[in-house]
């Protein structure tokens, strides 16, 4: 069953209670949401304002001065900033997986100040090899689903494998 998600703003939402409902007159005791790619597993925001977070912090802004442009609670991008760089090595490593699947002559990748910034480049390499392989998409819905969603993760949720 796919759950219908309503987008309101750069919010996201699902109708759980539809869901519930449905499985509890099927039986089911557990049901499965399918995620757009303009989402991340457990995050009520749009993926690509969840990335200018990220990318704001790549160019060197602080969390509440992102928060204030845009438009979103100052712990909430805190929050993000912090589960991005605490999975920063994880994530580093799933986008060079994903570099080289999709671009085999893929040059060595050298490492950058900071695990953040590694991190950061290798989405960049990887959505780039995508990019010259199949062509343009939207960068960070792509993120979305090269994570398999699980960009952000709360709990350990291992990256989907490289295929």
């Amino acid at each position: 069953m796919r759950e219908p998600v309503t987008v309101t703003s750069s919010s996201v939402r699902s109708s759980r209670e539809d869901a519930s409902a449905a499985g509890a007159l099927s039986g089911l005791r557990t049901y499965a949401v399918l995620l757009p790619d303009l989402c991340l597993l457990r995050r009520q925001y749009e993926v690509a304002l969840v990335g200018a977070a990220i990318e704001a912090k790549a160019r060197g802004c602080g969390y509440r001065r992102i928060a204030r442009d845009l438009a979103v609670p100052a712990y909430t991008v805190r929050a993000w900033l912090r589960r991005f760089t605490g999975r920063a090595e994880a994530i580093r490593a799933h986008f060079v997986r994903w570099a080289f699947a999709l671009d085999p002559e893929f040059a060595p990748i050298a490492p950058a100040a900071s695990a953040f910034q590694d991190a950061f480049e290798a989405i960049g390499l990887a959505v780039r090899a995508w990019v010259l392989r199949f062509g343009r998409r939207a960068l960070w819905p792509l993120v979305a689903a090269l994570s398999g969603g699980v960009l952000l993760a709360t709990r350990a949720v291992l990256f989907p494998p490289v295929r």
